[in-house]
C-alpha cells in the first residue's frame, strides 16, 4: 500500500507560529524553519515573542514562548497578522495564541501534553480537544512526546535530553506539509550541535519521524507550496535587527580607518549586539562590558576621545542611566553613537516586548540645551545602514547620535542583500593634521559647524576639553553668559544642519492626496504594507516613514502641507505626534497608538485608515 498523494495548494504567502513552554526549542525550531525557507527562495520576516521570566511554571499562560514567520515569493515585509498553521505544544501555547489564528488554518498539537492537570492549569474550564474549542481549524492531534522518545529509543538518552528533541518531531511535519528538503533542517542541526554529534543525530532522527509521520496521517489532506516568482539577485542572508547594527559599526569602523570600541552593559533586548561584537576581535573590534551603564557610556567616551569610534548600546531604563554623560559626549563635542533598543515601559516594564515609548527620552532626556542627532532604522536589515549613517554622522559632525531601534527589530529577522564594503559612502573623519598652526580645539568647519577631531598624541595639538562650558574657538572654561548663549546655539544648529546632509523625506504612493499615514522607525513593515494594499483598491493614501527624527528632513513641511488628512501612527502615547505639532502647528494630526507590548497588525491599520478617509475618525 503507497502513501496517499496530497493535493498541492499554491499561496502568494503563509504566516507559521511556533509555541510552547520556554524550554521547549520554539525559537529554534523557527529559526530552522526560516532558514530552510530562505535557503529554497523565499522572502521571509520573522517575530519571536518570549516571555520575561528566566523560567515560568511549566504549562503555565506566562512561560509561553513564541516564533512567527511568513513566508512568501517577495516583498514580505512583515510576520503577518494572523497564523495559516500554528504548533502548539502544550494547552498554555494553544490558549495565548488561539486568538492570533485564522479561521480554517491548521493547528499542530502535541496530544501527549492535553492531560487535565495541564488544560486546566492553562485557563481551559474543560479539554479544548473535545468541547468545541477547535471547531472550524484543521486540528493535527499528532502524540508527539510518545513518538518522540520512539525515534531516540535506540540512542540511550536520558529522558531529559530526549524529551528535549521533541520540537523536531513538529518541525518535520512542517517540512513535510511546506514541502520542504529535509537536507536544510539536517544541516542546521549539524552546524547548531557540531560539538555534540550524539545530539545531532538524535534532533535529526526526530525531524524525519516527524516527517514521515505526516506523509502517513488522514488529518493532513494537502500540502502547501509558496509560488515562485523568480530569484531576487544578489548575496543574501537572514539577519536580526542586532546582528545587523553590530555588523553597521564594523563596516562604519572600516570604512572610517577609526577602530571599533563598544563600551557596554547587558540589557535585554539589546544584549546580543555586544555579544556579536565580542565575537569579531579578528576584525580589530574592542568590547568592554562594563559593571553599570553609567561606565559603559563613559569608557565609549573615553574611547572616542583617543580617536575610537566610540559606541554604547542599551535599552530604555539604560538610556536613562546614560543621559548624565550624553550631555558630556554633546559639551565636548566628539563622536559618540548610542543605541536604545526600545522595549515597553515605565521601569523593568515589559522586557521582551517592543515599544516606541523612548523619543521623548532620546530628544530631551538630558540637563540644560542638549542637542543630539536622532535616528531611527525600520526594519531588521536596515538596522544595519542606519548604525553605518549613525556613525557616519557622529565622526563628520562631532556629535553624538542616538540609534532607536526596538524589541521587534532586534530580535526579528528578514533577508539581507549583503553590500559591498566599497560601496557604502565615505566616511572622512575631520582629523587635524599634526602640528597645525594656530590649533585651537573649538574651531570649525563654516558648513558643517563640526570642531575638528584632535586625537592624543598628535605633535602640537595639546588641548583640554571637559564638562564645563567652553569659551569659542579656544576652549577655555567659560562663564561668561554672552559666550554660553553662542556655544548653545552654535551646537543646536550644528545638529540642524545635518539635515543637509541626509535624504529627503520619501512619500510611497502620490505627493498629494486625502489622507498621509504617517509613522517612524520600526512601524515601517506595517505601515507600508497596509498603505499598499488600500492604494491598490484605489484609495487616495500614501505614507511618509521618518528615520532622521532629529533634525527632521528638509522637505517635512512640503510633504505634510500636500494632504487633507494627517495620521499618525505610533506604539506609544503620541509622541512623535507631540513633536511634529510643535514645530509644524499648523496642521491638524490625528493619532493611532498602540501600548500592548505587539506591533502593528496590518488588518488593525486598513480597518482605521478607511475610518478616516470615510470620515469617520
Amino acid at each position: 500500500m503507497g502513501i496517499k498523494k496530497r493535493k498541492i495548494i499554491e499561496l502568494e504567502d503563509a504566516v507559521v507560529k511556533f509555541a510552547g513552554d520556554s524550554g521547549d526549542g520554539m525559537q529554534m525550531s523557527g529559526a530552522q524553519f526560516s532558514d530552510t525557507s530562505a535557503f529554497v527562495g523565499n522572502d521571509i520576516s520573522t517575530f519571536p515573542d518570549y516571555p520575561s521570566e528566566i523560567r515560568a511554571p511549566q504549562g503555565t499562560i506566562a512561560g509561553v514562548s513564541g516564533f512567527q514567520v511568513r513566508i512568501g515569493s517577495k516583498g514580505i515585509k512583515t510576520p503577518g497578522d494572523r497564523a495559516d498553521v500554528l504548533v502548539a505544544m502544550n494547552p498554555a501555547a494553544l490558549k495565548t495564541n488561539l486568538k492570533w489564528v485564522k479561521l480554517g488554518a491548521t493547528i499542530i498539537i502535541d496530544s501527549d501534553s492535553f492531560d487535565v492537570k495541564n488544560y486546566q492549569k492553562a485557563g481551559f474550564n474543560s479539554d479544548p480537544l473535545e468541547d468545541g474549542t477547535l471547531d472550524g481549524f484543521n486540528v493535527v492531534r499528532a502524540p508527539i512526546t510518545y513518538l518522540n522518545f520512539t525515534a531516540v529509543k535506540e540512542l540511550g538518552l536520558d529522558s531529559k535530553t530526549a524529551e528535549k528533541t521533541k520540537n523536531q518531531f513538529a518541525v518535520g511535519i512542517l517540512y513535510w506539509l511546506f514541502d520542504r528538503n529535509l537536507e536544510y533542517g539536517e544541516k542546521f542541526l549539524d552546524d547548531r550541535f557540531k560539538t555534540k554529534p550524539v545530539l545531532a543525530e538524535a534532533n535529526k532522527k526526530v525531524l524525519r519521524a516527524g516527517y514521515h509521520y505526516a506523509e502517513t496521517i488522514e488529518t493532513l489532506e494537502s500540502r502547501f507550496q509558496i509560488i515562485h516568482r523568480g530569484e531576487r539577485k544578489g548575496k543574501f542572508r537572514n539577519i536580526t535587527g542586532n546582528t545587523a547594527v553590530a555588523w553597521g559599526f564594523i563596516a562604519a569602523s572600516e570604512r572610517s580607518g577609526r577602530p571599533l570600541f563598544l563600551g557596554s552593559y547587558p540589557i535585554t533586548p539589546a544584549s546580543e549586539i555586544l555579544q556579536e561584537l565580542a565575537k569579531r576581535k579578528q576584525l580589530g573590534v574592542k568590547v568592554f562590558q562594563a559593571e553599570d551603564e553609567i561606565a559603559g557610556i563613559n569608557s565609549a567616551i573615553g574611547a572616542s576621545f583617543a580617536g575610537n569610534l566610540g559606541v554604547t548600546t542599551t535599552s530604555g531604563p539604560g538610556l536613562a542611566l546614560k543621559s548624565e554623560a550624553l550631555g558630556l559626549a554633546v559639551i565636548t563635542e566628539i563622536p559618540l553613537v548610542l543605541v536604545d533598543v526600545q522595549r515597553g515601559g515605565p521601569s523593568t516594564g515589559l522586557p521582551t516586548k517592543t515599544e516606541q515609548g523612548d523619543l521623548m527620552q532620546a530628544l530631551y532626556g538630558r540637563s540644560g540645551e542638549s542637542p543630539a542627532v536622532v535616528i531611527a532604522a525600520s526594519s531588521p536589515s536596515d538596522c544595519f545602514d542606519y548604525a553605518y549613517m549613525a556613525c557616519k554622522i557622529a565622526i563628520e559632525h562631532m556629535t553624538p547620535v542616538v540609534l532607536l531601534t526596538d524589541g521587534y527589530l532586534a530580535n526579528g529577522s528578514e533577508l539581507w542583500n549583503i553590500p559591498k564594503i566599497a560601496d557604502l559612502p565615505p566616511i572622512v573623519p575631520p582629523i587635524v593634521p599634526d602640528n597645525t598652526p594656530d590649533f585651537k580645539p573649538y574651531r570649525r568647519d563654516p558648513q558643517k559647524l563640526n570642531r575638528f577631531w584632535a586625537i592624543p598624541g598628535q605633535e602640537g595639538l595639546r588641548h583640554r576639553i571637559g564638562s564645563l562650558e567652553k569659551e569659542d574657538v579656544t576652549g577655555y572654561v567659560s562663564h561668561d553668559p554672552l559666550n554660553h548663549e553662542k556655544m548653545v546655539r552654535l551646537r543646536e544648529e550644528k545638529v540642524q544642519r545635518v539635515a543637509n546632509y541626509v535624504p529627503e523625506l520619501k512619500v510611497w504612493g502620490e505627493p498629494t492626496g486625502d489622507l498621509l499615514a504617517v509613522g517612524w522607525g520600526g512601524t515601517y513593515g506595517a505601515m507600508i504594507s497596509a498603505v499598499e494594499e488600500l492604494q491598490q483598491q484605489g484609495k487616495s493614501i500614501s505614507l511618509a516613514q521618518f528615520n532622521y527624527l532629529k533634525p527632521l528632513p528638509r522637505n517635512t513641511e512640503a510633504v505634510l502641507k500636500g494632504f487633507r488628512k494627517i495620521i499618525i501612527c505610533e506604539l506609544n502615547m503620541g509622541q512623535f505626534a507631540m513633536y511634529l505639532s510643535a514645530l509644524y502647528p499648523q496642521f491638524k494630526y490625528l493619532r493611532y497608538n498602540k501600548i500592548q507590548g505587539l506591533p502593528f497588525m496590518i488588518e488593525e491599520l486598513k480597518r482605521k485608515f478607511n475610518q478616516v478617509l470615510e470620515g469617520k475618525e
